[in-house]
């Protein structure tokens, strides 16, 4: 039996909570993980019309991209709108799931999701996240006790992590000191020079284990002042982060570039608009799905053809072209973040295939109206 806590293993794996900004609110709203699954739904909102469909289709599970409770709140009276549809999916077996941020900066995520409707090749991200901080401890110990020694910094949390444990580079190294003044060595007597076979011993650790492994040091080594270096490992970019950059398969210019994202996404009363010379040439794309006018500046520097976001803003826009940035493309928030719904969907379909699914069709943008003039 496949069972609501077998999709939220399968989502966490893909947009691990870990990657969502400190201020969202990811993972199950409500339902039992221990519940049946048999059907899920896929959408960008959790909007009463899109519940309703979900409840309708049979589904046990609603997975959305943005957060139905996003911010801080006291009740979810059925009285209240949001309340209200919390209280028709508990009442019809149909949990409410949530992937947002931890959803933009996955790898792939929403905005791999965007740059694959657009036919580009991503080259990375936009704003890379980096390697999570890594300690490496060099220590120097009498051979006799190098075993000991790495014991104590094992069981302090050194020595790897993920798949692998008890991991250590040991090479062979004499070592000298000469004990003076109060000293109270553990080889040799004051004021002579000594010489003691040792082992140089290198492990890794979280830097949150750092008072843990260093008490462990002291503890099991036998010398008075152990001989130890601590360093923090640089930190690296990875393929995860928000947005994306990639290249289209030909140069096209703007005028081309945005129809192209106008036929890549579902249709919205917002539409497409780009701001910059018609016939500039575009060749290196930089895309980032939802709201995306806070990576102005990242998109300046790092010197690409035209930039793709949402809910873009007249001053912001007006600034960013003065000061020779590339040009920008404006979609509707929800048609930039649709395609990741298929990308949710697909995973799932994959890990899961006793399990059926689908995407709503049902455009949750807000805006229903515009008109040419």
């Amino acid at each position: 039996m496949t069972t609501l806590a077998d999709l939220i293993a399968v989502l966490d794996a893909a947009y691990p909570p870990a990657l969502a900004e400190s201020w969202d609110a990811v993972g199950l709203v409500c339902g039992d993980p221990a519940t049946e699954l048999n059907r899920v739904l896929f959408a960008v909102d959790a909007t009463a019309a899109v519940v309703e469909e979900a409840i309708g289709w049979g589904a046990q599970a609603l997975v959305v991209h943005h957060p139905l409770l996003l911010r801080g709140v006291d009740t979810v009276a059925a009285n209240t709108p949001k309340g209200a549809l919390l209280h028709r999916l508990i009442r019809s077996g149909c949990a409410l799931f949530t992937a947002h941020t931890n959803a933009d900066s996955a790898a792939p995520g929403v905005s791999d999701a965007l740059a694959a409707a657009l036919g580009l090749t991503v080259t990375g991200p936009l704003v890379a996240k980096p390697e999570a901080a890594v300690d490496n401890w060099v220590v120097h110990v009498p051979r006799a006790h190098t075993d000991a020694v790495l014991a104590a910094l094992f069981a302090a949390g050194a020595g790897g992590g993920g798949n692998y444990r008890d991991c250590a580079l040991r090479v062979q190294a004499k070592g000298q000191f000469r004990p003076v003044a109060q000293a109270a060595p553990a080889h040799g007597v004051l004021g002579e020079l000594q010489h003691v076979e040792e082992d140089r011993v290198e492990v890794v650790a979280p830097p949150a284990a750092r008072s843990a492994v260093l008490a462990a040091l002291r503890a099991a080594h036998p010398y008075e002042d152990p001989a130890y270096h601590l360093s923090e490992r640089a930190p690296l970019p990875t393929a995860l982060g928000l947005g994306r950059i990639g290249t289209l398969p030909e140069p096209e210019s703007l005028r081309t570039f945005t129809r192209r994202v106008a036929l890549a996404l579902p249709a919205t009363a917002w539409g497409v608009r780009a701001a910059g010379s018609p016939e500039r040439v575009v060749r290196t794309v930089a895309v980032c799905g939802g709201a995306g006018d806070s990576l102005l500046d990242t998109v300046s520097r790092l010197g690409v053809d035209v930039y793709l976001t949402a809910d873009l803003r007249h001053h912001p826009v007006d600034e960013h072209l003065r000061k020779g940035g590339p040009a920008l493309v404006d979609a509707a928030h929800w048609a930039t973040e649709f395609p990741w719904c298929a990308q949710a969907e697909s995973l799932v379909r994959s890990a899961l295939p006793g399990v059926l699914t689908t995407v709503s069709r049902l455009r949750t943008d807000p805006w229903t109206v515009a008109s040419p003039g």
